[in-house]
């Protein structure tokens, strides 16, 4: 029986990417292209949906970017044609994994065709989706991205920007947003900036892209990032900016530097690399201990270690070896294997870390089962002390802008102190980053970030301002992996 891959239930999850093309030959395989270097984004599901002189065509599955288009099956992506593309990868943070849910969304509608790929989260999506119910609108998925599509369609403005525009103005929170209807494409960020964007070019063509790693997998050119609360409209005439929301004050959120992004990646300002190693820095002298070496819960704490060996004076070290090809879905052995799901995706290198003093970074610690598994892992193999190191301060809220947190009950740091978090882990010493830390490593202020799942200060209403009023009944959907990728 296939199983999810259940430890990885207890780490943040990533949320989406996007990726889209305007004014390339081969817009759908840049697109595949592009991600396959945003795959670590999104797991679930992956899809491309291409423009053609006027018409679109689309493709979508469940799995990996490889898997939904693998090379024995190359006619999927000769079958995009066009020079405007864009693509989505998926983890769902709002709505269930099915086919259906994964973008980008294409319809038909009154005005020919449109399609959309959305990284972020809408907190008032429930609410609305209710209205546009009671109106009479027909809901084919659960995706909060699908209340965007009926916006626009519904909209009486002129234009396709316009259109747009009208649509966003309705919806509260996170969208990083990527919209074609065949002539154009729209590129949008939301005024809190909560998620990137970034614009790039290749000889005559704009590219966007979650991250600048998806530009350089291309060798497109790095422009800029696409601003908080902006609209760039991509057409024949050429690249036109606009303005069309009030403005506040952009809350980016930091987690993308914790977690999200890949260390190559350059976003609001910063490189991801360097602010990581500053992250372990200040680790180091927060938190200074007397110990054989440091080393990482691989990968997105590689870089923190690093920092704080360097600044601890410590030899840095590969203590764990990570299965990267460990894909979303694993049978389970029908002998019980101790701690079998995080095994399979690392395993302790006992020749390296036996007998010795470890400090062991990690990025972060959510539910704390995993982490507590992974001490155990290191006990077994003979590790004499263990000074856990956090990167960034203790997870207390859920995130409502496109990161999957579980609920904030569900928070080893919600309801434990630091010291009854260490005695459940079992290590010998444990320290989180500071909020302080957190952002002085970004060179930026508080201020300057979306900080909710660490002060409980969201920069915008959430989704229980916005519960639907009246329970309806709901299809129940029983076939979450099956996909028409015959």
């Amino acid at each position: 029986m296939q199983s999810k891959q259940s430890f990885a239930f207890d780490e943040i999850r990533e949320e989406c990417g996007v990726f889209g093309v305007f004014g390339a030959p081969e817009a759908a395989k840049l697109t595949y292209l592009g991600l396959y270097a945003l795959q670590h984004r999104g797991q679930e599901g992956a899809g491309i949906v291409s423009a053609d002189r006027g018409e679109l065509k689309s493709f979508v599955g469940l799995g990996l970017v490889s898997e939904v288009f693998p090379t024995n099956k190359r006619h999927r992506l000769g079958l995009l044609t066009g020079d405007i593309a864009i693509g989505h990868v998926r983890y769902s943070t709002f709505g269930s994994s099915t086919l259906k849910n994964v973008q980008p969304l294409a319809v038909n509608y009154a005005r020919g065709a449109l399609a959309l790929a959305h990284n972020g989260n809408l907190v008032n999506a429930a609410r609305l989706r209710e209205e546009l119910e009671e109106d009479g609108a027909i809901f084919h998925g659960t995706t909060d991205s699908e209340v965007i599509v009926h916006l626009i369609a519904r909209s009486k403005e002129k234009d396709f920007a316009g259109c747009v525009i009208d649509a966003l103005n309705q919806v509260i929170g996170a969208y990083s947003l990527l919209v074609i209807n065949g002539e154009e494409l729209v590129a949008v960020r939301d005024p809190r900036g909560f998620r990137p964007l970034w614009l790039g070019r290749l000889g005559g063509a704009y590219v966007f892209a979650s991250e600048t790693c998806a530009l350089d997998i291309i060798d497109a050119e790095h422009v800029r990032e696409v601003e908080p609360g902006e609209m760039l409209v991509v057409s024949r005439d050429g690249l036109r900016s606009l303005r069309p929301f009030p403005a506040v004050r952009p809350t980016p959120c930091i987690f993308e530097f914790v977690y999200v992004e890949r260390p190559d990646s350059v976003i609001f300002g910063r490189s991801v690399d360097e602010v990581r190693k500053r992250l372990g820095a200040n680790l180091a002298k927060l938190a200074p201990v007397d110990a054989d070496l440091v080393m990482a819960v691989p990968d997105s704490s590689n870089q923190v270690a690093l920092g704080y060996a360097h600044e601890a004076g410590l030899p840095f070290d590969m203590g764990f070896i990570r299965n990267h090809y460990v894909g979303r879905t694993f049978i389970e052995p029908d002998q019980n294997i101790r701690d079998f799901g995080v095994k399979i995706k690392l395993n302790p290198s006992r020749n390296v870390i036996e007998g010795k003093r470890i400090v062991l970074v990690d990025d972060s610690i959510v539910r704390g089962t995993t982490s507590r598994k992974i001490i155990k892992m290191l006990r077994r193999c003979g590790v004499r002390e263990i000074h856990f190191r956090i990167s960034c301060p203790p997870i207390i809220n859920s995130c409502f802008y496109g990161i999957d947190t579980p609920k904030r009950e569900n928070l080893i740091g919600s309801h434990m102190s630091v010291e009854e978090i260490r005695q459940y882990l079992g290590v010998d010493s444990l320290v989180y980053q500071t909020l302080e830390g957190l952002v002085d490593a970004t060179g930026y202020t508080k201020e300057d970030f979306c900080l909710a799942c660490f002060n409980n200060e969201y920069p915008t209403p959430t989704p229980a301002d916005f519960e639907p009023r009246r329970n309806k009944s709901r299809i129940e959907e029983l076939s979450p992996e099956i996909s028409l990728l015959g």
